[in-house]
Order: structure tokens, then C-alpha cells, then sequence
């Protein structure tokens, strides 16, 4: 892949900034969602998490079933805040 190319579209990241933070020795994906946002959009990491792990499997050498992947915290899936508010026909 490209070094510019989008790895997280919710927060603009792209491959180069992921492999700059690995190269500084960050190793962990729940560190690269801290430093980056990657994974803190809308998506909650549905999209780039897959991404993410596959290049820090390619840099650590482990394989990706092997690192560990952050919990998702809720709300998992986009809620409106009508939803949550009630419309008072509960």
C-alpha cells in the first residue's frame, strides 16, 4: 500500500503517520488509537482496526490472532439522541 493512504477515514489517518508512531515504539494498538484517534470515529475502528493490526503484525512479527484488540466501549453502532432521550411512548 501506498504510504498515503487512508487507514482510518472517520479520523483522516493515513498509513504513513501508523507506521511513524510504530517506528517510535509504539507497539500496541490500543497506544496507536490513543496517539492517533484511529478507531475513535464514527466506525469505532470497523474499518481500520483490521488495517492497523495487519501492519503491526507485519512490524512485530507476530500474527494478527496473536496481538491484542481493544474492547469496544458503548455505543458501538451510532444512536440519535432522540433514541437515547426517549420520545415519551416507552
Amino acid at each position: 500500500m501506498p504510504k498515503n493512504t487512508i487507514v482510518c477515514r472517520c479520523e483522516d489517518i493515513t498509513l504513513e503517520e501508523i507506521r511513524e508512531w510504530l517506528q517510535m515504539g509504539y507497539t500496541n494498538i490500543e497506544e496507536i488509537k490513543r496517539l492517533t484517534r484511529a478507531g475513535m470515529g464514527p466506525c469505532q475502528g470497523r474499518t481500520c482496526r483490521t488495517h492497523i493490526l495487519r501492519e503491526l503484525s507485519r512490524v512485530s512479527e507476530m500474527s494478527p490472532a496473536e496481538l491484542t484488540i481493544p474492547t469496544f466501549r458503548p455505543p458501538v453502532k451510532p444512536v440519535s439522541l432522540k433514541t437515547l432521550a426517549g420520545d415519551g411512548n416507552d
